[in-house]
């Protein structure tokens, strides 16, 4: 058998002008740490599990250390884990004092007597699970704090997804969108898929807001059948059109190749909702699909033939 994975650091693409080198460096580094366990007959879900608590430690990408800001200037987190070979699966929503939410939504899919916890629930269940826990202003930076500012500056009611905010009062061109999430999708040599899924959410949320990271069958889904799948974008839309199942479902009950149907629920489903993003997608013959809507998608993929590359822009 062999094995594959695919990340993504967030949909859109950073202000014009942008170094873009960090980035390809942050995704590359979680590719190697997830390379590892997959080339050494490692299991899926441990891949996406290590490449996205990778992601989360990087302050560049909205997960983790470096989550943007709520209305309330704190931070709350949401992650999803999903495992292709028996469907078990595990997620937190607005989690405040994990270190790394995917560990913590890990060791939920392997408790298996829950599949979501929520607030001071999930910080107390990662804290008995003897996660590392960190005071709330952790996962703070000043480019964060300067995007709520600038946000607040513009509109205090307004909300922006991870670095629009950098652009506002630009021109239309120059005002493009990152959504902030990472993810991973990976097939192992054993012929088992896994999903995981992190994010911060958006810049000035509303407290208690929850995206589609956290919820299986939208922002994150694997099943063996048929595919893994983490998604990257305007949230509220990504849950509506239910992105990660429909792919799934397209594939077993549609008989579509892993392509078309990923490609047939961005551009046509989610795109009909007026949502905007992408997803990363493996299926289980080794198969990659990454379809966007967006400017970029922050990307990057590994074979077993040990190439890694990462990708911005739609080339």
């Amino acid at each position: 058998m062999t094995y594959t994975l695919a990340i993504h650091g967030g949909a859109g693409v950073i202000q014009t002008g942008g170094d873009e080198q960090p980035y390809h460096q942050g995704l590359r580094q979680a590719l190697e740490v997830g390379q590892v366990i997959l080339k050494e007959g490692g299991t899926a879900i441990d891949a996406v599990v290590a490449a996205v608590e990778t992601l989360e430690n990087h302050p560049l990408f909205n997960a983790g250390h470096g989550a943007v800001f709520t209305a309330d200037e704190s931070h709350e987190l949401d992650a999803g884990a999903m495992d292709g070979s028996d469907l078990s699966a595990g997620a937190v929503a607005g989690a405040r004092h994990i270190k790394n939410p995917v560990r913590a939504a890990h060791a939920l899919l392997k408790d298996q007597r829950y599949v979501l916890l929520c607030g001071a629930g999930a910080d107390q269940f990662a804290l008995e699970a003897g996660l590392p826990q960190v005071s709330n202003n952790y996962f703070s930076t000043l480019h964060r704090l300067q995007q709520l500012q600038t946000l607040r500056a513009s509109d205090p009611s307004q909300v922006a997804l991870d670095h629009s905010v950098a652009t506002i009062g630009t021109s239309k061109a120059d005002n493009e969108k990152k959504f902030g999430t990472v993810g991973a999708v990976a097939l192992d040599q054993h012929g088992h898929l896994a999903a995981a899924t992190s994010t911060g959410g958006m810049t000035n949320k509303r407290p208690g807001r929850i995206g589609d990271t956290p919820l299986i069958g939208a922002g994150v889904y694997a099943n063996d059948a048929s595919c893994a799948v983490s998604a990257t974008g305007t949230g509220e839309h990504f849950i509506r059109a239910c992105v990660g199942h429909d792919i799934h479902a397209r594939m077993v009950y549609g008989k579509q190749s892993l392509s078309q149907a990923a490609n047939a629920t961005v551009f046509e489903n989610l795109s009909a909702l007026g949502g905007e993003g992408g997803c990363i997608t493996v299926g289980r013959d080794g198969s990659i699909a990454m379809p966007f809507n967006s400017r970029g998608m922050y990307r990057g993929w590994v074979t077993q033939d040990g190439e890694i590359e990462t990708r911005i822009f739609s080339d």
